[in-house]
C-alpha cells in the first residue's frame, strides 16, 4: 500500500510490501506522486522491477539466496545438498550483485568458470537452484526481476545415466564374494535390492510392521521423491525376509555408512570396482520389463512418477528383445 505525504515543498511516496524492500521517492506535485505510486504498485503486482529506487539497488543475490535457503530449501528432503549448492553461490561474485542488475551474461560467465573445476551435471544442478530462487522471488516475494535470466542461458548437458546393469557374470561374482564377508546383512540386502528395485535408503528405512508376507507387500512411507508407495514382493524377496532375524523395528538395523563400507569391500573382493550399489536398482527394473511387466506395473514397483525417469533406469538387452520378437513371430505364423 502506498503512503503519500507532503514534506516541505515535495510530495513523498513510500511503498511497503511484504517480502519487498521499502521504496521511497519524492515528487514536486501530488499528481506525479499518485501516478508513480499506481504504476509502481502495478509493476510489483505483475512481478516486475520498479525503477529508480535506491533501496532496491541494495538487494543482493546473496540476500535472496539466504532467504530462499531459510524458507524453501529448509523444507526439502534434499536440503543438505541444496544448501551446499547455495553456499557455492554465496562464495561467488554473483552473491554481491544487486538483484535487479543480474544478467544472463553474468550467469553464463559464472557457469563457464565453474565448468573449469566441476562436471557439467554439478553446474546444472546449481543453476537449477538459482533459477528456482529467482522464480520464487519474482512470483511470491515481489522481488525486482523483470524476467528470469537463468532461463536465457544454456545449461550444461545432463550427464549420462548413472548406474548400469550388472555385466555378464557379475551377479555370480558378487554371490561368491558374499560367502567370505562377515557382514551378515549384506547378502539379503543385495538380493532384496535385486528383487524389489528399492533404493538403499528405502531398504534401510523398511520396518517389519510395514511388511505383509502373506499378501506379499511392503509399504514405504516415504521415498526419495517425497511420496510413499507399496512394493509388491517376489517369492524370492519373501523367502529372504522370512529368514531374517527380527532384531528391532527395522528389517536392517544397520547404519547407512556401515552398508556403504561393506559394499566397497565386497565389490573390490569381487573385482567389480565399476559397479555401484545403485546398479541393483537399474538391474531390477530392467528385469521387470524383460519378464513382461507393463510400464504402469513397473512404475508401481519402482515408484517413478514419469516415463522419462523410468526410462533412465531401463536398459533392455538387445538379445532379449530379439528373442522375444522371434517368439512372437513364431506364435503369429
Amino acid at each position: 500500500m502506498a503512503t503519500i505525504r507532503k514534506r516541505g515543498q515535495a510530495w513523498q511516496v513510500q511503498i511497503r510490501r511484504d517480502g519487498f524492500p521499502p521504496i521511497t521517492k519524492s515528487f514536486r506535485s501530488k499528481a506525479d506522486a499518485d501516478g508513480w505510486a499506481r504504476e509502481t504498485e502495478r509493476q510489483i503486482e505483475n512481478g516486475g522491477r520498479p525503477s529508480g529506487t535506491r533501496t532496491a539497488n541494495k538487494l543482493t543475490m546473496g540476500t535472496l539466496l539466504l532467504r530462499y535457503e531459510a524458507e524453501v530449501t529448509s523444507g526439502k528432503r534434499g536440503q543438505r545438498f541444496e544448501a551446499s549448492r547455495i553456499r557455492t553461490f554465496l562464495r561467488s561474485p554473483l552473491a554481491n550483485v544487486a538483484a535487479h542488475r543480474l544478467t544472463a551474461s553474468m550467469i553464463a560467465a559464472h557457469r563457464d568458470e565453474r565448468l573449469k573445476t566441476v562436471k557439467g551435471e554439478t553446474v546444472r544442478r546449481e543453476l537449477t537452484v538459482l533459477r528456482h530462487c529467482i522464480e520464487t522471488a519474482r512470483k511470491e516475494w515481489g522481488m525486482p526481476f523483470v524476467g528470469n535470466p537463468v532461463r536465457q542461458i544454456t545449461l550444461p548437458c545432463p550427464s549420462k545415466v548413472r548406474g548400469q546393469r550388472l555385466p555378464q557374470g557379475a551377479e555370480a561374482s558378487l554371490m561368491a564374494a558374499l560367502s567370505k564377508t562377515r557382514a551378515w546383512y549384506l547378502r539379503p540386502f543385495i538380493i532384496l535390492a535385486l528383487e524389489t528395485g528399492m533404493r538403499r535408503s528405502e531398504i534401510l528405512a523398511l520396518q517389519w510392521n510395514a511388511i505383509d508376507l502373506v499378501s506379499g507387500l511392503a509399504v514405504l512411507e516415504l521415498s526419495k521423491n517425497g511420496y510413499g508407495r507399496t512394493v509388491p514382493l517376489t517369492p524370492k524377496a519373501i523367502e529372504i525376509l522370512t529368514e531374517l532375524p527380527r532384531n528391532g523395528k527395522n528389517v536392517f538395523p544397520i547404519k547407512a555408512n556401515a552398508v556403504r563400507l561393506a559394499w566397497e569391500r565386497l565389490r573390490k573382493r569381487a573385482d567389480l570396482d565399476d559397479i555401484k550399489m545403485h546398479s541393483m536398482r537399474h538391474e531390477a527394473i530392467s528385469r521387470m520389463f524383460e519378464i513382461g511387466l507393463t510400464i504402469p506395473e513397473v512404475s508401481v514397483v519402482s515408484g517413478h512418477r514419469t516415463l522419462s525417469c523410468l526410462q533412465r533406469y531401463t536398459h533392455l538387452k538387445p538379445e532379449n528383445v530379439a528373442a522375444k520378437l522371434a517368439r512372437l513371430s513364431g506364435q503369429s505364423s
